[in-house]
């Protein structure tokens, strides 16, 4: 795919170090080879350097050898990490005790990791819960200065042409925040604005969907879109942000100009922003089967470091891919 080998390309350019805390799973063993293989960023694994060892040559791979390799029952930045977890967890009232105990789990070591500066991205999920990968995260990295919640974004890549930008589009939030408010929903817009710019490499039209079109209907979920808009104009004043727009007028340039005549985003966005996650969810998956779209992502928004989740599906490409993304993100391309 086109868009990936951009991505690995600057990855390449300005290569971090991502880790992968599940470094015995075989696709992920299997991924970091890929990715060492390739050359378009460091990788760090978590396990037992003699079973990483093992496994990798049970599956015949030849770059593991360059990859760094943390033991996360013996290493020598486990006593920093811990006090680092005590001094971020004091008012939890967390212990050294508690907090050398959890150092050795992967996902809280990853975390800590990147809080110390000793890497600077991670990706998990293929052998975790959604809930498992983001605690850490959200106890120890939390999320960026003036960002209050965290946001999942999917580029979708279309096989028709005509929509969003050459058929990329990108939308949101469809991994992460149930029912956002009208705030949160504007850090939403403008957190997938700036994703857009800086993975998708395009200007964003973001579109914010509603069941109503400019007043067309009246209900407080429509408002609350509506306030969601004003907000994310105030926000973000150089990005194009127009709502509340339903979905096919955001997408169709007859019916844009229709219902939103004189919106230079109506009919024509390439950032889709849904009000709630079951219908940003909903929607990413229909258009992934039925329009066999390509879903890249979940691109987490919004954390103060790039930690990105898999689906415990996700395949060896898909690994690489986020990898990928994550690196980019970690370069300050994003």
């Amino acid at each position: 795919m086109e868009f990936i080998k951009q991505l690995k390309e600057k990855a390449s350019q300005n290569k971090k170090r991502i880790v992968l805390p599940e470094g015995l799973e075989e696709r992920t063993l299997k991924a970091a080879d890929t990715i060492l293989g390739e050359g378009f960023a460091e990788v760090i694994l978590i396990g037992n350097p003699d079973k990483v060892k093992a496994e990798a040559s049970t599956y015949q791979l030849e770059h593991i050898d360059q990859a760094l390799i943390v033991d996360p029952e013996s290493h020598d930045r486990m006593d920093a990490y811990a006090d680092m977890m005590v001094e971020i967890r004091k008012k939890k009232g967390l212990t050294k005790d508690e907090a050398l105990t959890l150092i050795k789990n992967p996902l809280f070591l990853a975390v800590m990791m990147i809080k110390a500066g000793d890497a600077d991205g991670e990706v998990a999920g293929a052998d975790n819960a959604t809930g498992d990968v983001l605690r850490p995260a959200f106890q120890y990295v939390k999320t960026a200065p003036g960002i209050s919640v965290v946001s999942g974004a999917f580029i979708m890549i279309l096989k028709d042409k005509e929509f969003g930008e050459d058929g990329m589009m990108v939308f949101a939030d469809c991994a992460v925040h149930p029912n956002p408010t009208a705030e949160e929903l504007a850090e939403i817009a403008v957190a997938t604005g700036r994703t857009t710019q800086a993975i998708a490499g395009f200007e964003p039209k973001i579109a914010m969907l509603s069941f109503s079109t400019k007043g067309s209907a009246k209900h407080e979920m429509v408002d609350k879109v509506a306030k969601a808009t004003e907000l994310a104009k105030q926000l973000a004043p150089d990005l194009k942000i127009e709502g509340e727009l339903q979905s096919d007028a955001a997408i169709i340039p007859a019916i844009g100009q229709k219902k939103a005549p004189g919106s230079d985003i109506a009919g024509q966005a390439n950032v889709l922003v849904f009000p709630t996650l079951e219908t940003g969810n909903i929607a990413y998956k229909l258009v992934q089967r039925m329009a066999h779209a390509e879903a890249i992502g979940p691109v987490l928004q919004g954390m103060a470091a790039p930690i990105n989740d898999l689906s415990r599906g996700c395949s060896v490409s898909d690994i690489v891919n986020l990898v990928a993304i994550t690196a980019n993100q970690a370069a300050g391309i994003v």
